[in-house]
């Protein structure tokens, strides 16, 4: 496995198969236009294949905050410790930023904690018209 923190060499040919379940899910152009304004990435690339199987984002104001939206690994790669890996990578790209947050399941609290994160309550809001990154208007 190769991990990078840039999208050098990235094309939207390599970002198939991710939002699993997701209704109505980005489609691979838009998911490489949220991974490129994101700032900060670091993504899993099968050596054998030269395909994303994993990425992980933040967004920051680079001072104090920053937000991380997406931890996904494709499904066939799944416990095999990469997600712990792009997330042990993110939280070092970060390790300069006083608060960094994130919003995920209950079910998941315990995979966080491992990192040291601690749960906390959080408000959101989910506009589902939106979901696939496209807009209709």
């Amino acid at each position: 496995m190769i991990y990078k923190n840039s999208l050098d060499g990235i094309s939207d040919d390599m970002l198939n198969g991710f939002f699993v379940d997701w209704p109505n899910p980005p489609n691979p152009q838009t998911h490489l236009k949220l991974l490129k304004n994101s700032s900060k990435v670091v993504i899993a690339l099968d050596d054998h294949t030269n395909h994303v199987v994993g990425f992980i984002t933040a967004i920051s104001d680079g001072v104090l905050s920053a937000y991380i939206p997406f931890l996904e690994v494709l499904p066939a790669y799944k416990n095999k410790g990469i997600g712990k890996e792009l997330v042990r990578q993110m939280l070092k790209e970060l390790d300069n930023i006083y608060m960094v947050d994130l919003c995920c399941d209950d079910d998941l609290v315990p995979y966080y904690e491992k990192f040291g994160m601690i749960k906390v309550n959080g408000m959101v809001v989910r506009n589902y018209e939106m979901q696939s990154g496209i807009s209709n208007k």
